[in-house]
């Protein structure tokens, strides 16, 4: 039988790692889809040949994007391109041509997935998305296939190496913020620009996939929460060690009664649960559904093989698909077309959670009670209050105190009313904190 004819858009980092899978791995690969998977045409602007394993075996390399997903022969288009433009052009001209499409492509997908569906749909092909979220986690075919029996209850994920990274670095080596993201960038893990991975956006749109996939809802990335990590503090940290827990970079979604949780934030959880100690660059995805109870996906959320494993596996799938009827065909978010549900997203005002809170307070009789009131007031519980010691010649101290689980709304009115007392000094951190309890 005639190989499968890909084009392979960039040959960057992870479309390197495409080129040696496929050539490394190509018997293998061949016993699992039924034919041969081949590299027909490739585009790219940079590439280095000497760190590409297997560049011989492609047929045609050039430098235009477009006379790839334009190429009769071409069966599928790989996009490795990243970013919205021109990578949502190619994709929607491949689709056009009747091609199938893979893509790494998280942004693309968080924000002009639904668009992207629905022109495959009309025209009968394949958007197979499996290294978008987690790198080679398969997270997407278990949310899809894998438990697709169960009321998918809840998500927490961390799904960003970098954050994961820099926060490992702060608890082991009591860092600060700024230290452990030098670190990261000087060993490659971190942009000359983190912006996308420190403040929470990276996340956020491999958040937006899970959601969508988990609830049947359409991708919404405008209404996902996002709060980075630059702002944790080192001393934070250490209490948070000190109480039991761990700080992670989280993103979070979780459907009630009222509707769907969209978050990304730093979150405090309990030191004993597993995803508490995933540590360094790695990804984990813990899942709670509620035939299975919570079942937990591990492993290199990006890098070069890791990436390219989850491309080819989705190569894979399509190639196993191209003579299937397209009404049968696994959807693309999980849910049949016409089921996805306009069940609303929570904003953060609406979402209940519990909170770590750290402030600075006047060392003098009376302040924890003045503002345990203020709690009170507003329906907060406490669970857990500590006092440090002031240093010597300090007349200020910091005040730690966990509640029990509340409505953000009211703890904003809570934390707007304390910062207002003569006896707090400055803005009070706040942390929020779940127990991901199965």
């Amino acid at each position: 039988m005639e190989p499968v004819k890909i084009g392979l858009l960039g040959m960057g980092t992870v479309g390197g790692g495409v080129v040696t899978v496929l050539t490394r791995n190509a018997r293998e690969i061949e016993r699992r889809a039924g034919r041969g998977l081949r590299i027909a045409h490739a585009a790219a602007r940079q590439y280095n040949p000497d760190a590409i394993a297997g560049l011989d075996q492609i047929g045609r390399i050039g430098d235009d994007a477009f006379a790839v997903v334009d190429d009769p022969e071409i069966d599928i288009v790989v996009e490795l391109i990243g970013g919205y433009s021109p990578a949502r052009e190619l994709v929607l001209r491949a689709i056009e041509n009747g091609k199938h499409v893979v893509t790494a492509n998280k942004a693309l997908i968080a924000r002009h997935g639904n668009e992207i569906f629905a022109a495959a749909r009309e025209k009968g092909v394949v958007v197979a998305f499996e290294a978008a979220v987690a790198g080679g986690v398969p997270i997407i075919k278990a949310l899809r296939e894998g438990l697709a029996a169960n009321h998918i209850e809840w998500i927490a994920g961390i799904i960003n190496g970098t954050g994961n990274y820099i926060l490992t670095e702060m608890r082991d080596k009591g860092r600060d913020f700024g230290d452990a993201l030098a670190e990261a960038q000087a060993l490659g893990y971190a942009e000359a620009d983190p912006t996308f991975d420190v403040e929470g956006i990276d996340a956020a749109h491999k958040l937006t996939i899970l959601g969508s996939l988990a609830f049947g809802i359409p991708l919404q990335f405008e209404r996902t929460f996002t709060e980075g990590i630059s702002k944790i503090e080192a001393q934070d940290v250490a209490y948070a060690g000190q109480l039991g827990y761990r700080i992670k970079h989280l993103g979070i979604t979780r459907r009630s009664g009222r509707g769907i949780e969209m978050r990304v934030h730093p979150t405090l959880i309990p030191h004993r649960r597993l995803i508490a100690n995933v540590d360094g660059v790695m990804n984990a995805v813990l899942v709670k559904g509620d035939a299975v109870g919570p079942t937990l996906y591990y492993g290199a959320g990006a890098g070069s093989l890791p990436t390219a494993s989850a491309v080819v596996a989705d190569l894979v799938d399509v190639a196993r698909a191209l003579t299937t009827d397209p009404n049968n065909r696994v959807p693309h978010l999980a849910f049949q077309p016409d089921e996805l549900s306009d069940f609303p997203i929570l904003s953060m005002d609406q979402v209940e959670t519990a909170y770590y809170l750290r402030m600075q307070v006047l060392d003098q009789p009376g302040v924890m009670a003045q503002i345990a009131g203020i709690l009170g007031e507003e329906g907060i519980s406490i669970e857990a209050i500590q006092q440090k010691e002031p240093l010597e010649g300090e007349t200020q101290v910091p005040l730690i105190m966990l509640t029990h689980r509340v409505l953000e709304g009211q703890m904003n009115q809570a934390i707007a009313r304390i910062e207002s007392l003569d006896s707090v000094t400055g803005a009070v951190v706040r942390i929020r904190m779940e127990t991901l309890a199965g």
